[in-house]
């Protein structure tokens, strides 16, 4: 029975070498090809283009896997006549390469897509704050051009993450519910911002905060991964400004900067959050002195702080 076995096997053994028709090095790169696929299926799309990601990646590993290419056998090809064995070394090298390129890829895809998601959210949010705060002030022109731009933002935002949720809130049940709630409330205030109690508006847009601000905390987005997000894109104005050595543009960008720090400050403000304090009003100081060209090196710093404490915190 053994020795029937044993023949069985190596007839599907030799069938299957009869049928391959890719090179080892053929192979190798469709397994990179597939892990690619893959988490770009996992971590950065949804809907439609995840199917269709997964399935070019099932396509690839099958092929790579058990050496077979249809479309090799349409076309009469083959990577098998020329193609010679990797050394053995060789072989252990992709396989650790391709080991790192899954687990290194995986960590920064959910590290990027959730830093992607704060971005998104904190446009879309800086238009809510506004509106709420004109509402609050009782300034109509104000809020009905800050209004306008949120419901074209949030209108981006719904329509994305309604189709694509990233890794960091893939367990969030209650997430797509939410932000389409929040899309009606919006929607629903329209009248009330051109023509009606813009202080009743107010309250109203007062019921979108807590929304926010559970979606984060279910999801273990830390309020100051939030406003450090908000910072930095007002903090890479001022670094623009200072690599170009534009000393008016760093004295007129430092107030909106400075306003986004103390947002941070205000909920942590230990010795690395000094730092990026530190870098900054340095800036603003060589500016203030005319020592322009100082003001690149010390950008630099200040880009270098903040990205070691996003790095640990955000």
């Amino acid at each position: 029975m053994a020795l029937v076995d044993v023949v069985g096997v190596g007839k599907i053994t030799n069938c299957m070498k009869e049928y391959q028709n890719e090179g080892t090095i053929d192979r190798f790169a469709r397994l990179f090809v597939a892990a690619f696929l893959l988490l770009g299926a996992y971590f950065w799309v949804g809907g439609v283009w995840q199917i269709v990601l997964y399935v070019l990646a099932a396509i690839s590993l099958f092929t790579a896997l058990t050496g077979f290419c249809l479309l090799y056998k349409v076309l009469r090809l083959s990577g098998t006549k020329e193609s010679k064995p990797l050394p053995t070394s060789v072989s252990i090298v992709l396989v650790v390469l391709l080991m790192v390129l899954l687990i290194v890829g995986s960590y920064y895809s959910a590290f990027f897509t959730k830093k992607f998601f704060l971005d998104d959210y904190n446009q879309m949010n800086n238009y809510y704050k506004q509106t709420l705060f004109f509402t609050g002030q009782d300034k109509r022109t104000e809020a009905i051009e800050n209004y306008d731009n949120l419901v074209l933002k949030y209108e981006d935002f719904l329509t994305k993450y309604s189709a694509y949720r990233p890794y960091a809130l893939r367990n969030d049940s209650y997430f797509a519910t939410d932000i389409q709630a929040v899309s009606d409330k919006i929607n629903s205030l329209h009248d009330a911002v051109y023509s009606g109690n813009l202080y009743e508006a107010h309250l109203a847009f007062e019921t979108i905060r807590p929304v926010f601000q559970d979606i984060l905390k279910r999801n273990n987005f830390s309020m100051l991964a939030v406003v450090l997000v908000d910072f930095h894109d007002s903090m890479e104005k001022i670094i623009d400004a200072a690599d170009a050595k534009d000393v008016a543009q760093v004295k007129s960008t430092y107030v909106e900067v400075d306003t986004k720090l103390k947002e941070v400050e205000a909920i942590a403000n230990d010795a690395e959050i000094q730092a990026i304090r530190t870098n900054l009003d340095t800036v603003l100081i060589l500016a203030e002195q005319e020592q322009s060209d100082l003001l690149p090196a010390k950008a630099a710093e200040l880009k270098s702080s903040f990205v070691k404490v996003y790095l640990k915190r955000g």
